[in-house]
């Protein structure tokens, strides 16, 4: 298994975490919080989705600075829901504490979560961390490594990704086929996903592995989006492989 990198972080106009590696940004220059609830959040139908369900399971590609997460979290406790929520995320160049703090002082009104999530950060190793949060109604999985290899080894169904790799021009190792063979056999009928790009290829690949997918306005400047709903699965190589070397996702409905 690969070791993990570093994502030789940056900071534009002093205050927007930046990817050197990737010379590419975490979230908008203009409105990361936005941004991440209009493509994500409730690109996939929550906190609406989350209603009557005992339990809802998310999935990401690419953690990142965990925006994405803390936005989802404080969006379940606000709707007072009972489900349990649990979140998987991926990431093979993961940023340390004190670069997340950093990037969060842009998000005031989530400083109470980030402050939570810090107080449980793992130590950055690769494989599997388990954050449990809001007396085990918020179960968060980090895995940190390469996204097809952690992915292979989860086994359950999905209800929702977030597609949230950089720029598939800038970090393609995040979009390929081997990914979204994962997406689709960790999907299940009805399974929803939101991505902020509109690359052909990603769209095509994504159909390719089951999902009917269409594009939606993008969010600021960005002309387009992408969402999809899972039809079925498409592909014979999809199989669930050995059930032995993978981790059961908890509460299936």
């Amino acid at each position: 298994m690969k070791e993990l990198g570093s994502a030789q972080l940056g900071w534009k106009e002093n205050k927007t975490p930046v990817s050197g590696r990737f010379d590419d940004v975490y979230f908008s220059v203009d409105d990361g919080l936005a941004e991440s609830l209009y493509v994500f959040v409730h690109g996939c139908g929550l906190p609406e989705a989350l209603a009557d369900k005992q339990a809802f399971n998310i999935a990401e590609t690419g953690f990142g600075t965990g925006l994405n997460f803390l936005l989802t979290w404080q969006v379940w406790k606000e709707s007072k829901t009972d489900c349990q929520l649990s979140y998987f995320s991926v990431e093979a160049f993961p940023l340390d504490k004190e670069e997340l703090k950093q990037a969060y002082a842009n998000f005031p009104d989530l400083a109470p979560f980030a402050a939570e999530f810090l107080d449980h950060y793992p130590t950055l190793t690769t494989g599997f961390h388990h954050i449990v949060l809001e007396s085990g109604k918020v179960k968060l999985t980090l895995m940190l490594g390469d996204a097809a290899d952690m992915f292979a080894e989860l086994d359950g169904q999905i209800d929702a990704w977030y597609l949230d790799g950089f720029a598939p021009a800038k970090n393609p190792e995040m979009w390929r086929d081997d990914v979204f063979e994962q997406i689709g056999r960790l999907s299940r009928l009805g399974s929803v996903l939101s991505t902020f790009t509109a690359a052909g290829f990603v769209k095509r690949g994504l159909r390719d592995v089951g999902f009917d997918m269409s594009k939606r306005r993008g969010f600021g400047r960005k002309r387009d989006s992408l969402i999809g709903v899972f039809e079925e699965n498409k592909k014979d190589s999809l199989h669930r492989g050995s059930a032995n070397r993978r981790k059961n996702l908890k509460n299936k409905k």
